[in-house]
């Protein structure tokens, strides 16, 4: 971007702070002046009045609702939905191809660019849940983080730092400020499990508490990026994935729980990576795809926003697949349970496909980093066919769920601009 980068000093051991101009010193200081020693603000906070109300759900009020009487028409409304279609018309509208260094395109999760001259390329991936954030600010925050890192180890990238950009309302109201101090919290908890450091940064909005920046970094990217991609590459691919166990989103509501943050776990699932970044330079791995919101159904045909459910289907000429995942009983109505199967939200899984011969390679990678799996399904047709306990339950074009998916956001916005 023809930015300047110049040296500007030198880091030392004698904790002070020189600053020098053309050669002659202007300023010292104790650099704990600026650090351990700065004033700290103690603003009075609490939690909001809305928190108790909003994680109370009860599923049995739900019964039948008209939507979930056919999954096609709830997965097509899902893959519209504008937090979840495809963004491609907003970013078609960038140049990502300047310089000529972007390896992955946007759209697939992570942004890759190669660092010429070298064999390494920056793995980057931006994310964030605002909904999740709004709900419990703690889980919420902690999510994000490991959202982010499961977006670069797909790419096949190796941590090394993370950013952030967090966005609250007025601090001065013990409400926010809240939500300030538990995202921070949380922030720090997923960094330290994670063993990624993380400088602090802030700025101040009226939108929900969002925002977490992840960057890794990995070797050999011309053998990496090549092998492996987030959507099916080939029909006749195994799909191995984490257990599929889920937490109750049967509607887009204001109104759910969010998953349980299980941090450690996901620092097992960030060492498994490392087999995983093999298996993407050898050519097993053929794709990999994480998925949180929107669970096995819309994640399968392809989620490119926050979540990342990635192109699976999508953009392979119409390659689909026959998923098979275990039910799961959280209310009452048996249409809430399918829903709950195929939409719930749990977070840390991840659906890869490989080839068949290297399916009890990745079953035995992933025992051996304590990661559990199995095998869902097999790419293959032009339709996604899924069934739960057993009974498919969503049968759909792959090329019809595409074009919803991919003209959701154009639709909504040619319909505001002149």
């Amino acid at each position: 971007m023809d930015l300047h980068a110049v040296h500007i000093g030198e880091v030392t051991d004698n904790g002070l702070l020189r600053v020098k101009h053309h050669g002659t010193l202007v300023a010292e200081i104790p650099n704990r002046a600026l650090t351990d020693e700065a004033p700290l603000y103690t603003r009075p906070m609490s939690p909001p009045e809305y928190l108790a109300d909003v994680q109370t759900l009860d599923l049995d009020s739900l019964r039948g609702p008209q939507a979930l009487r056919d999954q096609n028409a709830a997965l097509l409304a899902i893959l519209g939905a504008p937090t979840v279609a495809s963004k491609h018309w907003v970013y078609r509208q960038y140049d990502h191809m300047v310089r000529t260094n972007t390896i992955n395109l946007p759209g697939l999760g992570a942004g890759v660019v190669r660092v010429k001259g070298t064999d390494r390329a920056l793995a980057m991936s931006v994310d964030g849940n605002g909904r999740y954030c709004y709900l419990d600010p703690y889980r919420g925050a902690m999510l994000a983080v490991a959202e982010a890192a499961r977006n670069v180890a797909c790419s096949g990238a190796t941590p090394l730092g993370a950013t952030n950009c967090l966005n609250f309302g007025n601090p001065e109201r013990p409400a926010i400020m809240w939500q300030f101090a538990k995202a921070v919290e949380g922030i720090g908890a997923a960094c330290r499990a994670l063993g990624v450091p993380s400088p602090a940064a802030t700025s101040a909005s009226t939108t929900k508490p969002t925002g977490r920046r992840s960057i890794r970094r990995r070797r050999s990217a011309s053998s990496a990026c090549s092998s492996t991609r987030t959507a099916w590459s080939r029909a006749n691919s195994v799909m191995p994935a984490t257990r599929l166990f889920c937490s109750a989103r049967a509607a887009e509501s204001s109104r759910i729980r969010v998953p349980q943050s299980r941090v450690r776990r996901r620092a097992r699932r960030a060492a498994c990576s490392g087999s995983g970044r093999r298996a993407c330079a050898a050519g097993t791995a053929r794709s990999a795809r994480t998925r949180t919101s929107a669970a096995v159904g819309a994640r399968l045909f392809g989620r490119r926003d926050r979540c990342h459910a990635g192109e699976c289907c999508f953009g392979t000429g119409g390659i689909g697949a026959e998923v098979s995942i275990d039910g799961v009983r959280v209310a009452s109505d048996g249409r809430l349970n399918v829903a709950a199967a195929l939409y719930g939200e749990s977070a840390s899984r991840v659906v890869v496909s490989v080839v068949p011969d290297a399916v009890t390679t990745v079953l035995e990678r992933a025992a051996a980093a304590n990661v559990p799996a199995r095998v869902i399904g097999q790419t293959g047709g032009n339709r996604l066919r899924m069934a739960v306990a057993g009974q498919i339950v969503a049968d759909a074009s792959v090329d019809e769920a595409e074009r919803v998916w991919s003209s959701a956001i154009e639709q909504a916005y040619a319909k505001r601009v002149a």
